[in-house]
């Protein structure tokens, strides 16, 4: 199965002011992320706010962003849902449109606490498309899934026969090398979290990831792994450190679902507000967000 290499984009939402989704911004979203150095988008997931959409709101996303998407950029559907039969339904629906793949975080409800429960929700919902890779989303924060990934990993190999790997959001570095060394790599190890690409690359494992940050700062995160790959360490650790600074001002505005998209439209790609119940940025928020990103010359290194 092919693993992905470089770093996937974990797009917002557009939203008009009514709460409606606006379909409109996808193309000119979809060529910006593809100028900055992006291999492809994972839609419908934490990011793109999936869990307050309907399911044909997201049945439509998918569609749209394959219309936008040109050859070699990959369109992988988030399916999970708190309702797995919505979920095989998402995944039925993401294989029959050409989608590149699929993936599911574990439900906010019921909270799942045992390895068995998490691999029966994954097994119903991959079989819904058997062609496509499945990843599993791993982003305990948001779910309260705080499972050994090992664990997980050993009871669903063999039983999946699409299972592709896990995009894994979560603080361990030692438990996501853990996973990428797994019967010598079998797994595909996408690496979640921008704030450490680069620990990530000289454990010499992070080959593919998918990231929020991504939206507005893809230029900068993309150009770690190219001062890697260059051998330049230095060059690799500024832009991580400035990766941290942008991550630093986000999370005073309620992190980069409410202050990344707001972003967005500084960047000149406005993408309306959040839906209900996140809390939307004020005018004075975001002037204030604004001079913060300014003070560390944001503007002069971000997707163009």
């Amino acid at each position: 199965m092919e693993k992905i290499h470089g770093l996937i984009d974990a797009p917002f939402t557009p939203f008009y002011e009514n709460g409606e989704v606006n379909y409109e911004p996808i193309e000119a979203y979809c060529q910006l992320l593809v100028r900055n150095g992006l291999q492809g988008v994972f839609i419908n997931g934490s990011s793109g706010e999936g869990y307050m959409l309907t399911e044909d709101e997201r049945m439509k996303l998918a569609e749209r962003w394959m219309e936008v998407a040109p050859e070699g950029f990959k369109v992988i559907v988030h399916v999970g849902s708190t309702c797995v039969k919505s979920s095989k339904r998402l995944a039925e629906h993401a294989q029959k449109i050409g989608a590149w793949g699929i993936g599911a975080m574990a439900p906010p409800f019921p909270k799942v606490g045992r390895i068995e429960e998490l691999v029966k929700y994954c097994e119903e919902i991959a079989c819904g498309a058997p062609a496509l890779p499945f990843y599993f989303y791993h982003i305990p924060a948001f779910n309260g899934a705080f499972l050994s990934m090992v664990a997980f990993l050993e009871a669903v190999d063999g039983r999946i026969p699409n299972f592709a790997g896990i995009k894994y959001t979560f603080e361990s570095l030692y438990e996501y090398n853990q996973c990428r060394l797994y019967k010598n790599g079998k797994f595909d190890m996408l690496h979640g979290q921008d704030e450490t690409i680069l620990p990530c690359l000289a454990m010499g494992g992070a080959q593919g990831g998918i990231g929020g940050t991504t939206n507005y700062n893809g230029k900068e995160l993309t150009g770690i792994i190219e001062a890697w790959k260059a051998g330049d360490l230095e060059l690799a650790r500024e832009r991580q450190n400035f990766a941290q600074e942008v991550i630093n001002v986000i999370c005073h505005y309620r992190g980069n679902i409410v202050g990344g998209k707001r972003i967005m439209k500084l960047i000149g790609l406005d993408l309306g507000k959040n839906r209900t119940p996140f809390q939307n940025m004020t005018d004075e928020e975001e002037a204030a967000m604004k001079a913060e990103l300014e003070a560390i010359n944001f503007f002069e290194r971000c997707n163009k």
